[in-house]
């Protein structure tokens, strides 16, 4: 073994050209070992038996909201003096919008555009940036090596090129809109989450109102928020400790609400389906105009929660919850309404608290307890979306980073985040207390629930067009039915705006600065690092210089650049002096897949013959970054043995590892240069750096011991 105070003369590097990116075409980086092998992608097979206890468990983690949309839907329609057809109107827009939006779009069709396995607005935008090259500012920090390709769950691209695809690679306005598009969805849904247990809770509290007439509206508000409060302090515990109750609760919930409905319908109004016939919808809105079409928001309260049939794919299986929804959910949603209908249309005054007037007195005390219960798990799922969405928002790097707890050991998704639970938690209650149960609530909600299905309409066409390379007629059909008739719904719903529809565009806007301030301070960084990286041959030029020496030990630079050699290795090497026996450049890559196997996940290759290797380090959305010292290190080192053909390499490692390992990373700090606009100096200077000083860092994220943490400071002048 060599003197520890050798010096460092020379380093050099077999390198590969990367394929697969604009920005990377044609230059060249470190060949890593290609061990990835072509797996079969076929999804796994489940019994009979399995997939109908899937379709049994998503009852309480899927239709929670939908299932509990009863509660509102009548009661927040504004119509003076309604009559039978009018009743019947409303009813066959229920029935229609169920069957169209909720069965067809979502059970049969965009339940097939999952990312193996995976449902929601980012599962879409994974599955695009697959099979179309996308170079946005977040892409570009994760740009797609060649052997990305050959990953477990990366979709097989097809060979045929469309023109949607060629318009979108060579269309950067095209990209950055699509890349919008998703944002404002996941805002969106965050929306949901501090929404969706405002109106649920209050609006199964404000049954307590039938049974007492000293109970007045600012009762309902109080209670509903002490059931709030608690309701989102219990999250920490998180939701497997009562998950095991949820699904008997919804089968309950929905096995009462519809033998109500068949007993309303037998004993009001037997005749309540013949509003099934679309003709009552003509009716209705030749009897009420303009009238009609504003009460249109309200009724589309009847989709809340639908999107969790897709956004929740991963948690079940297709056929499951294709299943649970086209043979339990559907006929007793039906049922539900029906009989709301039947008894309304015997008792029309009634509409302002349909459901509850509509429940036979002997079994009402029984049904506000079990509408509670309902109402809470409804609640419950859009909050854990919430947090499994940001969590997937911090992954691709669209998000700053904040505390992710896992509360299950068996369940990797389920995730708690104290940050967004107490964001949501505040929200919910200045939306409840500042709007004191009022309709306000309903018009907030229906715009956030309209709006997301709308995107995941635009995202399915980009979908059809790019990678299912569809029939342009029968995606043309499917663009125009569904995107006309959420449309319409929005625009009634963009009437209401002034009257609480604001809301979620309040807490989309909040989110949106965060996240694209947060982007575009991460594009500027990477764009200054890969300005000023090193080559190898510049590295070995400034050890010359500087007279550096070997000492012993592992050292591993973190940093986002994929190929070579960043800024915090010259300022290091400048004002240490001397490097470890091995040093190992780290980059961890969040690629937009579902899940990168454990034996896909470390990607090695010889930077140079003197001990200084490369190492990309590769997680899917869904997975949980974890440096557990000993392991990770072992992982890299034996990643390295992989690549060394010499017993005098070989030895130098193994006295390397005796020795201590230090994790160095560079605390970087931006600043916009004066010859910048204003609007960009207040983005980096303020905005960014407030987000860097209180949110969480990398190494809190990492988990990295701080005895065996070096953080470098740098200030790069943007």
């Amino acid at each position: 073994m060599e003197a520890e105070d050798d010096r460092i003369d020379h380093i050099e590097s077999t390198e590969v050209e990367v394929k697969g990116s604009s920005e990377f075409s044609g230059r060249r980086m470190p060949s890593f070992t290609r061990y990835y092998k072509e797996k079969p992608r076929e999804p796994q097979d489940y019994s009979v038996l399995q997939t109908l206890l899937f379709a049994y468990q998503s009852l309480g983690v899927v239709y929670g909201d939908l299932g509990t949309s009863p509660l509102y839907v009548f009661s927040s329609i504004n119509l003076s003096n309604p009559e039978e057809k009018d009743i019947l109107g409303i009813l066959s827009l229920i029935f229609w919008t169920l069957t169209l939006i909720a069965l067809v779009k979502y059970v049969f069709i965009v339940l097939q555009a999952d990312d193996h396995g995976e449902g929601g607005t980012f599962a879409l935008y994974s599955l695009i940036c697959q099979h179309v090259n996308l170079q946005t500012r977040i892409t570009k920090q994760n740009a797609r090596l060649e052997s990305d390709t050959n990953l477990r769950f990366f979709s097989q691209r097809s060979t045929l090129q469309s023109r949607t695809k060629q318009f979108l690679e060579k269309s950067p306005r095209a990209q950055a809109l699509v890349i919008f598009i998703v944002l404002f969805g996941t805002c969106m849904l965050i929306g949901d989450g501090a929404l969706t247990p405002a109106i649920s809770v209050l609006s199964a509290v404000q049954g307590i109102q039938k049974r007492s007439s000293k109970i007045d509206q600012m009762d309902v508000v109080l209670i509903s928020i002490a059931i709030l409060l608690v309701l989102f302090l219990f999250q920490s515990y998180g939701s497997s400790r009562v998950g095991f109750a949820f699904s008997p609760i919804m089968i309950l919930w929905f096995g009462c609400t519809s033998s109500i409905g068949v007993y309303n319908i037998i004993k009001f109004y037997p005749a309540i389906f013949k509003a099934l016939s679309p003709h009552y919808i003509f009716v209705f809105f030749d009897r009420n105009h303009k009238h009609g079409w504003e009460v249109l928001g309200a009724v589309f309260l009847c989709m809340t929660g639908g999107e969790a049939m897709f956004a929740d794919l991963g948690h079940f299986t297709k056929k499951s919850i294709q299943i649970a929804f086209s043979a339990f959910i559907y006929p007793a949603l039906i049922l539900t309404y029906g009989g709301q209908a039947a008894y309304l249309v015997k008792h029309p005054e009634s509409l302002r608290s349909s459901f509850y007037s509509s429940i036979p007195d002997p079994v009402f005390w029984p049904m506000f307890v079990i509408a509670t219960l309902a109402a809470i798990v409804a609640s419950q799922s859009l909050i854990s979306a919430s947090f499994s969405i940001t969590r997937q928002s911090m992954a691709l790097g669209c998000f700053p980073r904040v505390t992710m707890l896992h509360t299950s050991k068996s369940h990797e998704g389920q995730v708690y985040s104290p940050e967004v639970n107490y964001f949501l938690m505040v929200a919910c209650i200045l939306i409840v207390a500042g709007f004191k149960g009022g309709p306000e609530i309903g018009n907030a909600y229906g715009v956030a629930v309209v709006w997301v299905m709308l995107i995941t309409t635009c995202l399915m066409t980009v979908v059809m067009l790019t990678i299912w390379h569809t029939n342009a007629f029968l995606v043309a059909v499917f663009f125009m039915v569904f995107f006309s008739l959420e449309g319409t719904y929005m625009t009634s719903l963009l009437n209401k705006v002034p009257q609480g529809g604001w809301v979620p565009f309040a807490i989309s806007v909040f989110f949106l600065i965060i996240m694209l301030s947060w982007t575009y301070g991460r594009s500027k960084k990477h764009e200054y690092e890969s300005k000023r990286k090193m080559t190898p041959a510049d590295l070995s030029q400034l050890i010359s210089e500087v007279q550096a020496c070997y000492v012993p030990g592992v050292c591993l630079f973190f940093t986002d650049l994929v190929n070579g050699i960043p800024p915090i290795v010259r300022h290091y090497v400048k004002n240490v002096g001397a490097l470890r026996r091995i040093t190992v450049i780290i980059t961890i890559r969040t690629l937009p897949i579902r899940t990168v196997l454990p034996d896909e996940r470390y990607f090695v290759g010889k930077l140079g013959p003197d001990g200084m290797y490369r190492c990309l380090v590769q997680y899917g959305y869904t997975d949980v970054p974890g440096m557990e010292d000993d392991k990770f290190i072992a992982s890299v080192m034996e990643k390295i043995k992989e690549q060394i053909d010499s017993n005098d390499e070989l030895t130098k490692l193994e006295s390397a590892k005796v020795h201590d390992v230090v994790f160095v990373m560079g605390r970087t700090i931006l600043r916009s240069s004066k010859q910048n606009g204003c609007i960009d100096r207040i983005i980096i200077n303020y905005v960014y750096r407030f987000l860097q000083k209180n949110f969480r860092s990398t190494v809190s994220m990492l988990g990295i011991h701080p005895e065996k943490l070096l953080q470098v400071g740098i200030l790069y002048e943007i």
